[in-house]
């Protein structure tokens, strides 16, 4: 028997036939099976070129004006990066708003980019699935894990009314304070008039804490989120980033070791008739649909990844993007520091403007019309979140960051429908006091150089920002 197919035979729950999968997946301890599935992945990758990662070697990107129609490829995970998405999305816009392209490491998929195009779509599950991948490629052998914005309903509506309890208004309500103490901890701390990396110090920080405080997760490990969402939402074969395959598994083992132990924990803490508390695996526990996902390990992980993920690019990068923006329109800046009431508007303008996830890909159902394009069954559309923020045919001068702006409440960013994101009001509470809490303190946060961006054609996220504050002057 090869080495491929002895691999196969004991990793039958990465990919078999649901009945086998479902036996395997609820006899095996759940970091025993990341690790089975990560031998299978690395036995695939040595005997099938189709198997392995894609290599990305990133190119100066012409102006989209420049770019021939047919040529433009929104796959290329360096347009963020070199600031070329504005041009190539603004042309598409207004040339090709439903744009059908053939080449590229993805595969042919079609671009819909209009605001008005991608709410429609968006609101129609009936006709556009968000199964099997929510993103434009591939997951890799071994992590093509089930979570439910990449499920249509039923099952979507079931595994989501588990959690969602967590982000309902009267637990919000509750969690302020707590977000407040964290972000006031995090700030008291920061150096005044000297350089730092406000990614690392202050958006990986704070969100790494309330990712901690979502799940429960030991607290003196809390990176250890923000580090596994970066890993598995910065892979080459799914968003064009640079992260490891292996080394995301590994990380994938330690956070399976640590999901299961608290599995275990608050399942006997319940059991023995204690009340479960409002984190996420404790509601999983608490809902019939979800109670028994231990007997579906790998769409445990799978669900608990995509909060993670979720919970991490969304805030962490409008933290960032929230003080780069207003570094660009100072005007904006001084508006706000003079009028603090603005801050919960300015928060919606900040995610609209920074649109921290580009898109979210579907799968037409049946055969149809976007946008005057004829869409056949089974093709894959791209709804360009970041292209439907920056339509002049619904925002005024959509490039600018206007803090009183009248419909910035309006924006995609957190997606509409059943697949809207269930996080969109904690990420706007946080956001909120990080800016009603820094503008007590600092007179000024002033970029001192243009940010890292990172590689991804998913995540319009900043790797590294130095800043310098000044801090206000008491009265």
């Amino acid at each position: 028997m090869s080495t491929l197919n002895r691999v196969k035979n004991t990793v039958e729950s990465v990919n078999p036939l649901p009945a086998v999968r479902s036996k395997v997946e609820s006899n095996v301890p759940l970091p025993l099976l990341v690790r089975a599935a990560h031998a299978y992945n690395r036995a695939l990758r040595t005997v099938s070129k189709g198997a392995r990662q894609p290599k990305f070697v990133e190119k100066p990107i012409p102006d989209g004006a420049t770019v021939p129609l047919a040529d433009i490829d929104m796959s290329n995970p360096f347009l963020y990066r070199q600031g070329q998405w504005l041009s190539h999305l603004k042309r598409l816009r207004d040339e090709s708003p439903v744009h059908y392209q053939t080449k590229g490491p993805f595969g042919p998929f079609w671009s819909v980019t209009r605001y008005e195009d991608i709410l429609a779509m968006d609101k129609n599950h009936t006709v556009f699935s968000a199964e099997p991948y929510i993103i434009i490629g591939k997951m890799p052998a071994g992590l093509d894990l089930r979570m439910f914005i990449a499920m249509d309903p039923p099952k979507h509506d079931e595994q989501r009314v588990a959690v969602q309890g967590v982000v309902a208004p009267k637990n919000l309500k509750e969690m302020e304070s707590l977000i407040r103490s964290r972000v006031q901890e995090v700030l008291d701390e920061l150096p005044i008039g000297e350089p730092f990396d406000w990614v690392d110090v202050v958006s990986k920080e704070l969100t790494s804490r309330m990712l901690a405080t979502l799940l429960d997760y030991p607290y003196d490990e809390r990176r250890e989120l923000t580090e596994m969402s970066d890993l598995g939402s910065g892979l080459p074969a799914i968003t064009g980033g640079d992260t490891d395959v292996d080394e995301t598994f590994d990380a994938g083992v330690v956070l399976a070791t640590k999901v299961l132990a608290l599995w275990k924990d608050k399942s006997a803490r319940i059991a023995a008739g204690e009340a479960p508390g409002f984190d996420l695996i404790s509601l999983m526990l608490s809902d019939p649909n979800t109670a028994n996902l231990m007997d579906r390990p790998m769409e445990l992980i799978g669900n608990l990844m995509l909060l993670v993920i979720g919970g991490n690019d969304t805030t962490r990068n409008s933290m960032t993007g929230g003080v780069y923006a207003l570094n660009k329109f100072p005007d904006q800046f001084a508006k706000l520091k003079a009028d603090p009431k603005l801050i919960p508007n300015a928060v919606s303008e900040i995610i609209r403007w920074q649109t921290p996830l580009a898109y979210m890909a579907r799968r037409a159902k049946e055969n149809t019309v976007v946008g005057g394009q004829h869409i056949r069954k089974g093709d894959k559309l791209i709804m360009w979140y970041s292209s439907g923020n920056r339509d002049e045919r619904h925002f005024d001068n959509p490039d600018e960051l206007v803090v009183d702006r009248k419909n910035a409440r309006n924006h995609i960013a957190f997606g509409f429908g059943v697949h809207r994101c269930m996080g969109n009001r904690l990420a706007e509470l946080q956001l909120r006091i990080l800016w009603e809490e820094l503008l007590e303190r600092f007179d000024d946060i002033e970029v001192l150089e243009e940010p890292e961006i990172v590689q991804s054609t998913f995540v319009r996220g900043y790797s590294k920002m130095m800043v310098k504050l000044t801090k206000k002057q008491q009265v």
